[in-house]
């Protein structure tokens, strides 16, 4: 049995008795719980689900210190460039011309020349006045903002690294014998401490490599986890898309040096969210990151809202397999054969 790991999120594509017993025998090491777009409520369920049809570990991955838009009408809208857009300060629906965002009270936080990247840069705002219960923003970039969707502003904002969601849910899971653990934004060992305190001694930690204050603390980052995650997505907003690679490369080699697990994450076959097969850059970028020594391979919307789940676990588990029979000695007939 290969000892490389596969992590699988589920989501609203995968949550089923059927789908998640398929997907466990081929030899998934962890299911994922992302805690991001899993409401408090659901977690219980969501782990009985689990439990009640694999015997596969689970991971909670808390949601951490992250900004998000909350709700769009119709779940999605288009935004104007030019158009004048309210950033309330309390909960609203948001539509072409309001917004609000979470954690509670980060848009107290916002003043007058701040930029917002809303999911990966699909639209800008640039904020131009501050009144009394709201922000005004004029629309930079135009597209579309579906809800619940990651935002960026272009300076350092404090956020807590573990918030009460992240609590409440890392009790229930400790109650229900989850073992796993993965820190979202994991900023600094003070971060690890506080989480280790929640999840307890007897548990594995994943702390992900996603913000540059991470990359600057990443030796007191591995040093005090149990296994390392880049999260090849969140660290594309923070560094340019072009660095992702030799950044990878790099922090997989610090984690190896100190005997450290290192799992990587996003877009690995983002094809297979729409289509039954990768393209063959995903292909090759998935080979080339077990190649650099990745100990795991992370499917996040692959698997949780992908058209194809299985068969993007089933995939991934051949390349694993196949790249263990590769050395660069192997002869294009030893590749080819069955």
């Amino acid at each position: 049995m290969n000892d490389t790991k596969i992590l699988v999120t589920l989501g609203p594509n995968s949550l089923k008795d059927n789908i998640i017993r398929q997907m466990d025998k081929e030899d998934v090491s962890l299911f994922r719980i992302n805690l991001s777009h899993t409401k408090i409520n659901d977690v219980e369920s969501v782990i009985s689900k689990i439990q009640k049809n694999s015997e596969t570990p689970i991971c909670l991955d808390s949601e951490g210190a992250q900004i998000r838009n909350q709700s769009m009408s119709n779940n999605k809208i288009y935004f104007n460039k030019d158009d004048i857009v309210k950033i309330h300060f309390k909960d609203v629906l948001g539509d072409g011309n309001n917004i609000s965002f979470t954690p509670k009270g980060i848009a107290r936080k916002l003043y007058s020349g701040d930029k917002i990247y809303i999911d990966f840069d699909c639209v800008i705002l640039n904020v131009i006045k501050r009144e009394k219960n709201y922000c005004l923003a004029i629309v930079e970039n135009d597209g579309i903002v579906g809800s619940n969707k990651a935002v960026n502003v272009d300076r350092m904002i404090d956020l807590n690294t573990i918030i009460e969601k992240d609590k409440k849910a890392i009790e229930i899971g400790r109650n229900m014998g989850v073992k796993n653990y993965a820190l979202s934004f994991t900023q600094s060992r003070d971060d690890i401490v506080k989480m280790r305190k929640l999840i307890g001694e007897d548990t594995n930690l994943i702390c992900k490599v996603e913000s540059m204050k991470a990359l600057i603390n990443l030796e007191e980052i591995i040093d005090s986890t149990d296994q390392i995650l880049i999260d090849r997505g969140d660290l594309s907003r923070h560094v340019s898309l072009e660095k992702i690679p030799f950044l990878q490369r790099r922090i997989i080699s610090a984690a190896r040096s100190k005997r450290k697990p290192v799992f990587v994450a996003t877009n690995l076959l983002e094809s297979m969210v729409t289509q039954r097969t990768p393209s063959r850059a995903e292909l090759n970028d998935v080979v080339s990151t077990l190649l650099m020594g990745a100990d795991g391979l992370v499917l996040a919307a692959e698997t949780a809202v992908g058209a194809f789940p299985v068969d993007a676990v089933k995939l991934l588990r051949n390349l694993i397999n196949e790249s263990t029979r590769w050395t660069e000695n192997t002869s294009i007939t030893e590749i080819l054969a069955d």
